[in-house]
């Protein structure tokens, strides 16, 4: 039987993200650029879903925060947070990273970084969000459960 005590994530949630965002950087530069223009929408478009993924991100924080258990996806959750942002989401921090990535892809007006958002999906759900769930699980059980079948993974 696995010690499920603390989370045993493999990936710090915002490196794919990061990756995503240098290496499409990188990619359209010098290799081959993927434009991804919406004209005079990108610029707006691009700013909202970045400041709305931002707030997203920070409403979160203060959430755990408020409830006095960590951010850190190393260390033992020591509440089950579902008020704020985990009402509606049990991942609104990955959720948020998605809308900031989403929204620079826009102001870089790439497609680049957007094209690994199949290997982000898969380093999150396996490496980060599926060991979070067994501590989550382990730690709250039945309250945990209950939460996980009234509030959706992402939206």
């Amino acid at each position: 039987m696995s010690d499920n005590s603390t989370p045993r994530t493999i990936i710090l949630p915002p490196a794919p993200f990061v990756a995503a965002l240098i290496g499409g950087w990188l990619l359209d530069r010098h290799t081959l650029a993927l434009a991804w223009d919406w004209g005079m929408l990108n610029k707006p478009l691009g700013w909202f879903l970045t400041c709305c993924g931002l707030f997203l991100l920070a409403w979160a924080v203060a959430t755990f925060r408020r409830h006095n258990t960590t951010v850190n996806p190393y260390k033992a959750a020591s509440a089950l947070c579902t008020e704020g942002p985990f009402n509606f989401s049990r991942n609104p921090i990955y959720l948020g990273d998605w809308l900031v990535l989403v929204g620079v892809s826009l102001l870089m007006g790439s497609l680049w970084p957007l094209v690994f958002s199949p290997i982000i999906w898969i380093m999150l759900r396996f490496g980060v969000i599926r060991h979070e769930e067994t501590h989550l699980e382990a730690t709250f059980g039945d309250a945990f459960r209950e939460y996980k079948s009234r509030v959706r993974r992402w939206i």
